[in-house]
């Protein structure tokens, strides 16, 4: 997707998450000179399979797998200090050179020990469906203005002040939620000095780097985490994550401006999925929902969570077109659906019997769709070893036909199977 017109792409899941972005991401890379995580944290697990390795990426860009590329987690991501570097190092022992390719935003938050207490307290009464890894806790000190960023570990002594004050008001609402645990002072500033030297030896002003290397002509790939419906303002409200998770998330979370952003490549599975609580309108029956998964190998990358699978939600796909300005999309998985003989795909929606091709923005409402089904013929056939769209049976070229024109959006990309060289680029 790269050209000269083109320099700055962004990648970002057009569904609820899980849709194969690190897959593409890895793939882009190759010719990227930069590639930049903006939003989320550990609560996001990209997959990158190479040859016989797979790597789950929860903080670090899917870029890192590339030799060339350098990576940069920005100002918009929280971070998690402890697992980052257990991920860095992870791909030390892998023979990933990490040295000097990977700089960190020193406006970026920190994810620590008090605020997954806090997450994992509120979910036992909130059932949100969240991972507990303190992604939201941290998002509302931080849009609080309470939060401790990465530059404030510069001057040690701020940062143990920030940090002490945030115990202590952690410790009154876990006390307040009728938890049992409580966070220890002397735990986080032990954290803190262990780890606190070698991430300010990171940290830079990332939006200033992304900036010089757009205006000397590099190329730069911003790399989102889950999906556009759990964007926290376009997302199926309250079941969502904390975070701007659309395109338009990604110029304020990298550090640059709208303008700069050339190119957004929309990631959808052949089918659809979701992990935690909230609407899922083109949930499959019980025996269905079961083979996806089983096919697919749906279980969440961070937490082992089974996902609830179903078909093609195109409604959902171009509301997901709308919100974040698709210019292409990638299809990917969809050699799972290589032996079912029929494939119904949901091309709009009754909510009390009134048909709609709008997705509500009321939860209510979305409890009460019933989806519309038009069945496409499968193929029955393996697509593992395509490469170009002409190797697909016709039936699947057929199918990607329907969801291109449902959807609005061109495909350039479609992936059948987990590995790095089985992709096909539709030029």
């Amino acid at each position: 997707m790269f050209t000269p017109q083109c320099r700055c792409i962004v990648v970002v899941g057009a569904q609820w998450g899980d849709e194969g972005k690190g897959k593409l991401v890895d793939v882009l890379a190759e010719g990227a000179d930069l590639v930049v995580r903006y939003q989320g944290g550990a609560n996001a697990g990209h997959t990158v399979v190479v040859g016989d390795e797979q790597f789950i990426l929860q903080q670090i860009p899917s870029g890192i797998l590339h030799p060339g590329p350098r990576c940069v987690v920005g100002n918009g991501v929280v971070l998690d200090p402890e697992t980052f570097f257990i991920e860095l190092d992870h791909l030390a022992t892998k023979g990933i050179d990490t040295r000097g390719r990977i700089q960190v935003s020193d406006r970026a938050h920190l994810v620590l020990p008090y605020h997954k207490l806090l997450d994992q307290a509120r979910e036992k009464s909130q059932n949100i469906g969240t991972t507990g890894r303190g992604i939201g806790p941290t998002y509302e000190d931080k849009y609080g203005r309470r939060g401790v960023r990465v530059g404030d570990l510069r001057t040690p002594g701020t940062a143990m002040k920030l940090v002490a004050t945030g115990v202590e008001r952690a410790n009154a609402l876990l006390e307040m939620l009728g938890a049992s645990t409580r966070a220890d002072l002397t735990a986080h500033q032990e954290l803190l000095g262990r780890l606190g030297p070698r991430l300010v030896g990171l940290a830079t002003d990332t939006g200033l780097v992304i900036h010089r290397a757009l205006q000397a002509g590099r190329r730069v790939l911003l790399e989102g985490a889950q999906g556009a419906l759990l964007d926290v303002d376009h997302g199926t409200y309250p079941f969502v994550t904390s975070s701007n998770t659309t395109a338009g998330g990604a110029a304020v979370g990298a550090g640059i401006g709208p303008m700069a952003i050339q190119g957004v490549l929309g990631v959808v599975k052949a089918y659809t999925t979701r992990v935690g609580n909230g609407p899922l309108p083109s949930g499959a029956d019980a025996q269905v929902d079961a083979m996806l998964r089983k096919l697919g190998g749906e279980f969440g990358a961070v937490t082992g969570r089974a996902r609830r699978c179903g078909w093609f939600d195109a409604v959902v796909a171009r509301y997901s077109a709308r919100v974040n300005g698709l210019s292409h999309l990638a299809v990917t998985k969809l050699d799972v659906l290589d032996t079912f003989p029929e494939l119904p795909v949901c091309i709009g929606y009754r909510i009390d019997g009134e048909p709609t091709d709008q997705l509500p923005s009321d939860v209510g409402m979305l409890d009460r769709i019933e989806p519309v089904y038009r069945t496409m013929p499968g193929w029955q056939a393996s697509t593992a070893g395509a490469r170009r769209l002409e190797d697909l049976p016709r039936e699947a070229r057929a199918y990607l036909d329907l969801l291109a024109e449902l959807v609005g959006v061109p495909i350039r990309y479609v992936s059948v199977g987990t590995r790095r060289d089985q992709i096909i680029t539709v030029e």
